[in-house]
């Protein structure tokens, strides 16, 4: 029933955007925000300057990194530009087999202005970085808000290549949360942080995307979402539900004439990647007040209780056991295998012998043990094969090491089994940012160290394989039943997704190759739950697909994989049709079945969309 009042309400809300409605839109009929305490900050963005590439077009956000006229103290709109140039960096595969804009994906210029605020949940010890983007092209008969949360721990764009390239060109307004996570770092060594307009700013002189508490200068890096106190990820759903409601209220003050904007005469859709994708998922779960009206979540990291693997049990589990597992023959043509960062892996087949983890004696023996120990917990071959890549560029270690910290809400200077951040000298020992390194951390960082002149510390030892000590320490963590363990685990325990409801159009694409989120461990396990509990999600298994579109320009690996970005434009698109143009929700739909790139530009055919 309250799908179909919300359906007449739609068809309605064209013809009651004038006249005795607009004049009914009085403070009290706005949409709260409360949660708003500070300023709203209002820029627009025309000419050569606009919302979905920053003026940049297709060919400047392929370029290079678009440089800073003064490194050390760039303006705020040189430091959006470059935000929004990394993020799509971040997402997308811009390289010149991908496809991108030819196959599928475009980016127009999108002139409109933004709306930009620190907002705050109840009983949060740190805000989340909420944004508005309204295009001039609005689509008044149409009124539509696509909200969206940011992949991995990256800043307020950084889902922009996902969202915004699918809502703007369409008239479709965009909101945006970081959802308690961001690139707003805090320097002890000059107490400064990362106000509104993205500038550098000390502690006092404006509120800060993030303040943690007074420490000594020599306390290093302070990371939001590690560091905050709040575990974030445990409110990822209520950060997307408020950045909707935030969406609503700016509506009203882009397009006065035809405000209130409500959820009843406002198409909204969530949409997220990754984590992104999880805290939609979340939102879905919260969704009482009947706010969404679909969602489609790519490869989305969805923890549910007692079914499926947490991240952090899977995530520490392949820091330790996955470069041996590696080192076998089996995967000698994987690309990043072998890559000159992997000459240790042999080295972890000897040293988890040396604990009693392994049996066997001989190397060849050694990585066949480890790769059934993997198997036998779920990892499939696909998986492993892709997991070369992150195990290869240490993703699995600052995953697990900044996890740990934000489950058990510690701080930058107690974090568990001695890992800290700090900025980095060019030898890669810890030191002093200098101001040009610290300025651009807001929008080159992907919000989870190292990288940008960050390192993640601690945790080794002197030994031959120095960082098994702190891996093995973060999984005794998991495995564990002191009290610190236990606490680890209340703090996982309240990420789970909760059921949404019944009547609420719900989309799932997750790539079949998966190596960081596999869909073993993640998207099946939901799916099946939703439909044990007689929901009817529609879920593509896309072969062929990984995780991060952003590593398919890399030698060796583009050629064998395809880009999960148009699956998911397509599931948006067919979403739309459904809630705009009225037709029927599918019980099922057939997955694409696909083939991988190759050495070639990518093929409409490769995709298998028509």
């Amino acid at each position: 029933m309250n799908a179909l009042l919300k359906r007449l309400t739609l068809l309605l809300a064209p013809a009651l955007a004038g006249g005795a409605a607009h004049a009914a839109a009085t403070e009290a009929a706005m949409p709260s925000i409360d949660f708003v305490p500070g300023e709203v900050r209002v820029t627009a963005h025309r000419d050569h300057d606009d919302l979905l590439s920053a003026g940049l077009g297709l060919a400047g956000l392929a370029g290079a990194p678009v440089p800073f006229a003064d490194p050390a103290d760039p303006s705020a709109a040189e430091l959006r530009r470059r935000a929004i140039q990394m993020s799509w960096k971040g997402i997308a595969d811009l390289g010149p087999l991908g496809g991108y804009g030819q196959v599928y994906g475009s980016v127009p210029s999108v002139p409109g202005r933004e709306y930009q605020a620190f907002a705050w949940i109840r009983g949060a010890h740190q805000p989340h970085r909420v944004l508005l983007q309204a295009p001039d092209p609005f689509d008044k008969d149409k009124r539509c808000l696509v909200v969206t949360a940011s992949s991995g721990s990256r800043g307020i764009y950084g889902a922009i290549a996902l969202a915004g390239a699918w809502g703007l060109p369409k008239g479709c307004a965009v909101a945006y949360t970081d959802k308690g996570a961001g690139t707003g770092f805090f320097d002890y060594a000059d107490n400064s942080g990362v106000a509104l307009d993205g500038r550098r700013a000390k502690r006092g002189e404006a509120p800060l995307e993030f303040t943690p508490a007074p420490l000594p200068s020599a306390a290093g890096i302070a990371v939001k979402h590690m560091h905050s106190g709040d575990n974030p990820e445990a409110d990822w759903g209520h950060h997307v539900l408020q950045a909707a409601r935030f969406g609503l209220a700016m509506l009203d003050r882009a397009y006065p004439d035809l405000a209130p904007f409500t959820p009843q005469n406002t198409r909204i859709i969530a949409t997220g990647l990754s984590n992104g994708g999880g805290a939609v998922l979340q939102a879905a779960g919260l969704d009482d007040g009947h706010l969404l009206d679909g969602v489609v979540a790519l490869e989305p990291n969805v923890q549910l209780a007692g079914q499926g693997r947490m991240l952090y049990d899977y995530a520490t589990e392949a820091a330790i056991w996955l470069p041996c597992a590696l080192s076998g023959a089996r995967f000698d043509a994987v690309p990043f295998a072998r890559a000159p960062m992997t000459q240790g892996w042999a080295q972890r087949c000897a040293s988890l012998h040396a604990q009693g983890l392994i049996k066997a004696d001989a190397p060849a023996a050694q990585a066949a043990e480890a790769y059934e120990h993997l198997r036998t917990a779920g990892w499939t071959d696909a998986a492993m094969q892709v997991a070369a890549t992150s195990t290869a560029f240490d993703l699995w270690r600052a995953i697990s090491a900044g996890y740990a910290a934000a489950y058990l809400r510690r701080g930058p200077a107690n974090m568990p089994c001695g890992f800290h951040y700090a900025a980095t000298r060019p030898d890669g020992t810890p030191g002093v940012a200098d101001a040009a390194t610290r300025a651009a951390w807001w929008s080159d960082s992907g919000g989870i160290p190292p990288g940008n002149g960050i390192g993640l510390f601690g945790g080794v030892d002197r030994s031959t394989d120095p960082t098994l000590v702190g891996e093995l320490c973060l999984r005794a963590l998991w495995t564990g039943d002191d009290a610190t363990s236990r606490a680890l685990h209340a703090g996982i325990e309240a990420t789970a997704t909760r059921l949404p409801r019944a009547d609420l159009p719900l989309w799932v694409v997750h790539g079949a190759d998966d190596g960081l989120l596999p869909t073993a461990f993640t998207s099946e396990p939901y799916i099946a739950w939703l439909r044990a509990e007689g929901r009817h999600p529609l879920y593509w298994k896309v072969p062929h697909a990984q995780h991060f579109d952003a590593f398919l320009p890399l030698p060796g690996f583009g050629e064998r994989h395809l880009p999960l970005l148009p699956y998911g434009y397509a599931a948006l698109d067919r979403l739309w049709t459904h809630l705009a143009g009225g037709a029927p929700w599918p019980a099922d739909i057939r997955t694409p079945a696909g083939h991988p790139r190759g050495t070639q530009v990518l093929t409409k055919a490769a995709l298998d969309l028509e």
